[in-house]
């Protein structure tokens, strides 16, 4: 059986330690009793993985074979084939794909090698998943194949072997990359950079209206994102100060972090603006009342206020993954 929505979670797994067992209804890994350490019982720090084999060309889906059934331990590993690409080198975002097998008959559970529906949610660092996973992964190369092993104790007592296959990685942006867009109308708001790339905003007696303004400042080649996606995105945020002048209330910049949120969750200008563009992108945004926060203030924000804000798409995960479904 091939579970689309295990397909979308296996990053999330290694992130979060076993997302993909909650895509099955299942408990998650390492749910047996903790001892005083706060660590699972039943986990492992990185066992070796025995018996576990795959054949094949390295970067494309493996075959793997396995004595039936099979006692699977948390945690532990195998690396099933070297790659023969380059390193996977720290903080790079990294595109896997996966099949994942039944510990207790080799049945297939999930496969994202069919539909080509790799996952890049993994973050090659040791807030971007779970350590152990990034001690086996951070050596690897791209197209080496890994094997983890998922224990599950629930009413199903389901164990499986997650295969993930490193294909793909990009380096992380900071700020927008891209092509400087040249034909932004004279009067919407200027908007200026500094030398990292924080943007600074003058009004230009710009007069808002009730419709969404949406500004490309500068295009980039990257994937398009779509309204149900999850990105990494560095912004500012103001409103009409009472001089008339823009008052800053939020700045990914000034945090010196990049922000990461699904659209869906966010205010319904930004999800209407940001779909349909690309990362890489800085995109001037104008949201009018109704699609910001309307008659509900804020921190910062006055009831009924214009938003500006000036984004950077930096990275897109792909579809955002909602709990419990």
């Amino acid at each position: 059986m091939h579970n689309n929505n295990l397909s979308r979670r296996f990053g999330r797994a290694l992130a979060a330690a076993c997302a993909i067992a909650l895509s099955f209804g299942l408990a998650a890994c390492g749910s047996g009793k903790s001892d005083n350490s706060g660590k699972s019982a039943d986990s492992s720090n990185g066992i070796q993985m025995a018996g576990v084999k795959a054949t094949g060309e390295p970067g494309k889906k493996p075959k793997i074979t396995f004595h039936t059934p099979m006692s699977v331990v948390n945690s532990s590993y195998a690396v099933l084939q070297k790659g023969n690409g380059a390193t996977i080198k720290k903080n790079n975002h990294v595109c896997v794909q996966a099949v994942a097998l039944n510990a207790k008959d080799g049945s297939e559970m999930m496969s994202t090698w069919e539909k080509n529906t790799p996952d890049c949610s993994m973050v090659m660092n040791e807030q971007g998943i779970n350590k152990t996973y990034y001690d086996v992964l951070k050596s690897q190369k791209i197209n080496s194949t890994v094997a983890f092993g998922i224990n599950d104790k629930n009413n199903a007592k389901t164990s499986y072997i997650m295969a993930l296959t490193l294909v793909s990685q990009s380096k992380p942006i900071t700020r927008a990359e891209g092509d400087k867009v040249t034909d932004v109308p004279a009067n919407l708001p200027k908007v200026t950079l500094g030398k990292n790339g924080a943007p600074s905003i003058d009004f230009n007696g710009y007069k808002p209206g009730n419709d969404l303004v949406v500004q490309p400042l500068i295009k980039g080649k990257g994937k398009k994102v779509a309204e149900t996606d999850t990105i990494d995105a560095h912004y500012t945020g103001w409103v009409m100060g009472q001089d008339g002048k823009p008052s800053k209330f939020d700045s990914s910049w000034d945090k010196g972090k990049v922000a990461n949120f699904p659209l869906q969750n966010v205010v319904a200008g930004w999800k209407q603006g940001l779909a349909g563009q690309t990362v890489g992108s800085q995109v001037l945004l104008v949201i009018p009342p109704a699609l910001g926060y309307g008659n509900q203030a804020q921190a910062k924000i006055p009831a009924n206020s214009t938003l500006y804000f000036v984004v950077d798409i930096l990275y897109d995960y792909g579809e955002t993954q909602q709990s419990g479904q």
